[in-house]
């Protein structure tokens, strides 16, 4: 949870893109972010409790890692002249690489 919102990962984003370029991607991220709370949480917790689970966690919710990702540009954190299902989330997906990489087999 938070990941799309921050790193530009739903694909409504890129046709956004298209139409009123990357501020204005940036502006709805932001109001995403903003409806955060009433949208999507309130869903996963009925999602969860009704699986009888008691909390979830939200890594990407934390305070610390909402106040980084919103400082660097958009063309830092997403590319969407590349393919659907790459350009977006692109940060977390170079940073997955690195970390995680060097320990996979082939």
């Amino acid at each position: 949870m938070g990941a799309d919102e921050q790193l530009c990962g739903y694909s409504w984003y890129r046709s956004r893109m298209k139409s009123v370029g990357g501020e204005g991607v940036l502006r709805e991220m932001g109001r995403d972010m903003e409806r955060i709370w009433q949208r999507n949480l309130g869903r996963d917790d009925r999602c969860i409790s009704s699986h009888g689970r008691e909390a979830a966690r939200f890594p990407f919710l934390d305070e610390e890692v909402v106040t980084f990702l919103s400082s660097p540009p958009l063309s830092s954190i997403a590319d969407m002249a590349l393919p659907p299902g790459i350009g977006g989330k692109l940060l977390l997906r170079l940073v997955a690489v690195e970390l995680f990489e060097p320990h996979m087999t082939s």
